[in-house]
């Protein structure tokens, strides 16, 4: 292997704590610098990054889950979650889940389930005499459905980057989904009986009816874009620019809640937060650029493939790295370096790039819970108001089970792939 210590850099780099993109920026610079490779190639791979349509999704879909969001679609949905499932055992902790469960198909983001609808879910807790680091544990955990729930922004690079069917990628990621939110119920259901929470009384089916009509416009979102593109009708940004002009719509016209300047502020937003992953896409795949360059791939798919040419032994090796690197970089970051590496490897094994996508997106999001980097832990311990290390204390079922449906879905690709294929996705 030639010049490798441009990986050394972006671990020193990471190490003292500088952005990751600006991290793998000045670790790619060294690498050009010192192995003799024309600069002006730098920018020519970061162009090339921007000239793929599929990943206009990305910022759309996240503008559509923040206009929702301003546009008074929350409170109707944690209302409808409340009358639906508040009288079981663990009251506001199964809704604070089952409403992160169709959020999720709004946004698409963890993140911004946590910030956005964390807030009114944490508040209601705390209201209602529940532990603050338990409301905050319940938040982070359940807002791991975000990027798996379609529509899923980590499912649009994925599949910008492999070639794999994004549409494909989304209904593979709803049994996922709905085995997280069933597995995180049964712990909050538990933690409800040893600690006695508050239960609410069974709402009547005209109350639970109710509710469903007030909040019913908005659910259809993940319904119009799922149609839009198992029909042909859209593409994936197609379909992402749909769900934009149906939540301005919504929150605009029918619920009267979207003021202007309240689309301004959120368009400012979106443009930051897209600005910034573009930025990590664009030098994150100048490094994967460099990786295949100096052979990584090869090497490893020759390292591991001398292990074991069982795949699904090669996969939980790499569920194991990567739940470590998750501990310490964002998914964004970590899957756009390592799918050009992994690349030869899963196509030697035969094994299905659906598959795995899912298997990657739902390990990527546990990182969002685990220390030290945890985001999402960060996100409602500061809505909460308590430390970090209260939460950690409170989530670590949560974390077991997300591993445990992590392990069903690897050892298990069926509860991917039965779906998609149902649906003509090969």
């Amino acid at each position: 292997m030639g010049n490798s210590l441009f990986i050394l850099v972006f671990l020193l780099l990471m190490l003292i704590k500088v952005p990751v993109a600006f991290s793998l920026g000045l670790s790619c610079l060294f690498y050009f610098v010192t192995s003799g490779v024309p600069l002006e190639t730098i920018p020519q791979i970061m162009l090339g990054t921007f000239e793929s349509f599929t990943l206009l999704a990305i910022p759309l879909f996240m503008l559509a889950g923040q206009i929702m969001n301003m546009g008074g679609v929350t409170n109707r949905l944690f209302d409808f979650c409340k009358q639906l499932v508040g009288h079981i055992p663990g009251g506001l902790g199964h809704v604070n889940i089952v409403s992160s469960l169709i959020f999720a198909g709004m946004s698409g983001s963890a993140t911004a389930d946590s910030a956005g609808l964390g807030t009114i879910e944490i508040n209601y807790m705390k209201q209602e005499g529940y532990d603050p680091a338990f409301a905050a544990a319940v938040t982070a955990a359940s807002s791991t459905v975000g990027t798996i729930m379609p529509p899923s922004l980590g499912f649009v690079i994925y599949g910008a980057m492999t070639g794999t069917s994004i549409g494909g990628l989304f209904i593979a990621g709803i049994v996922p989904a709905l085995l997280m939110t069933a597995a995180q119920m049964i712990i909050v259901y538990l933690e409800a009986k040893r600690r006695s929470f508050k239960v609410y009384p069974r709402a009547t089916w005209k109350m639970v009816l109710g509710s469903f009509i007030r909040s019913f416009l908005p659910m259809l979102t993940p319904i119009i874009i799922l149609a839009g593109i198992l029909t042909g009708f859209a593409t994936p940004t197609e379909a992402a620019v749909i769900s934009v002009l149906y939540a301005i719509f919504l929150g605009s016209f029918v619920y009267r809640e979207l003021s202007f300047d309240a689309l301004i502020q959120t368009l400012v937003e979106v443009g930051k937060g897209t600005s910034r992953i573009m930025l990590i896409v664009s030098f994150a795949t100048v490094f994967g650029w460099i990786l295949t360059y100096e052979g990584i791939p090869a090497m490893l798919t020759e390292l591991l493939t001398g292990i074991s040419s069982n795949p699904y032994v090669i996969l939980l090796i790499l569920n194991v790295f990567i739940l470590f690197l998750g501990c310490f970089m964002e998914g964004i970051s970590i899957m756009l370096i390592i799918i050009p590496v992994l690349m030869p490897l899963l196509l030697t094994l035969g094994v299905d790039l659906m598959h795995f996508g899912v298997v990657l997106e739902l390990n990527l999001n546990i990182g969002l819970i685990t220390p030290p980097l945890g985001v999402c832990a960060y996100v409602a311990a500061d809505i909460a108001q308590v430390s970090f290390e209260e939460v950690m204390k409170a989530i670590w079922p949560f974390l077991l089970v997300l591993i445990v449906v992590l392990l069903i879905i690897t050892f298990i690709p069926e509860t991917t792939l039965a779906l998609p294929h149902l649906f003509g996705f090969r």
